[in-house]
């Protein structure tokens, strides 16, 4: 399985960046890959912020939608992404917010599989480049958005 991390440094507070990343309906506008983006559900529970959402990826003639459970703890100011159904064997992903003098340091871990094998190897070549490319593009948004 996939797994990769990145770390960023964005130059805008830390509740701009938590509601750019819950703010799913707008990831084709600018991220990689995402063609489309509908959220099925949005409830507030305590500290918790929970959201069922599908996003359409794809490249080319390849594109397949997957539904995810996403959870927003504001406590622990952290994202949960988990894979409720689609083409997925397993995804987790967990943003982390940290307020940083200069910004909001963020920290991203994805773990995931492809139930297609070959495509499964494909993603596995290629997968740093990709995600580098998503943390690049929430960097850029968030520039556009709160410079």
């Amino acid at each position: 399985m996939p797994k990769a991390s990145v770390k960023r440094l964005i130059e805008c507070n830390k509740i701009q960046l938590i509601e750019l990343v819950l703010d799913i309906e707008k990831y084709p506008e600018f991220v990689p890959f995402c063609l489309d983006a509908h959220v099925h559900e949005k409830n507030k529970e305590g500290d918790l912020i929970l959201i069922i959402a599908d996003l359409t990826i794809g490249k080319g003639p390849f594109k397949d939608t997957y539904k995810s459970d996403v959870k927003f703890n504001e406590k622990e100011n952290t994202i949960k992404v988990t894979n409720i159904g689609g083409p997925l064997n397993h995804l987790e992903n967990i943003w982390h917010f940290n307020d940083h003098e200069s910004g909001t340091e963020i920290f991203f871990d994805i773990d995931f599989e492809i139930e297609n094998k070959f495509l499964d190897v494909v993603m596995t070549k290629s997968f740093q480049f990709g995600l580098d490319k998503i943390a690049d593009a929430f960097q850029k948004r968030a520039k556009v958005l709160y410079k």
